[in-house]
């Protein structure tokens, strides 16, 4: 695909979850599909006719075994965030349909024991998880999605450790 092409594919629609605990350090997971480190928060498509916190709420359950009786929803930012892939990528994941994500993210505290959260899901997404704070958080995405990683640790800063 030229960058002309994918300059006029749309955003997907998708939610993201920073999930904290009572300390407020931010869960993250390790992308079982990346070949180099690439450590992220949840995050999903929204289905057709979906309401984006109900999306949030179904993709905790899908990718890490997290039903909506385990969190408390906090805050969600204010705005639709947006973040463009690599071009050389685009063509390789959804189909090259989208050239990015369009995202709203949720902020929710947890409220289980770490051994409820299971990344062995059906479709397992991770291959490890851990809490960190939000600067290390920032550090081990991968550098394509840093600029909305800080905007949303910015919007969330308050409850963050």
């Amino acid at each position: 695909m030229t960058p002309a092409q994918i300059e006029k594919l749309p955003y997907r629609p998708c939610v993201g979850i920073v999930l904290i605990n009572a300390q407020g350090l931010i869960f993250a997971a390790q992308r079982i599909d990346s070949p180099t480190p690439a450590w992220q928060m949840p995050q999903g498509g929204i289905d057709a006719g979906e309401n984006p916190g109900v999306a949030a709420l179904r993709e905790l359950q899908e990718e890490i075994s997290v039903t909506p009786d385990l969190v408390a929803p906090l805050s969600e930012t204010r705005d639709w965030l947006a973040y463009d892939l690599p071009h050389e990528i685009v063509p390789n994941i959804w189909n090259g349909c989208y050239k990015g994500q369009q995202q709203r993210w949720f902020l929710m505290r947890y409220l289980g024991r770490d051994d409820q959260i299971n990344i062995q899901t059906a479709h397992p997404e991770f291959s490890e998880w851990r809490w960190i704070a939000a600067d290390a958080m920032l550090h081990a995405i991968v550098p394509f999605k840093r600029q909305i990683y800080q905007q949303v640790i910015d919007e969330f800063r308050d409850w963050l450790a």
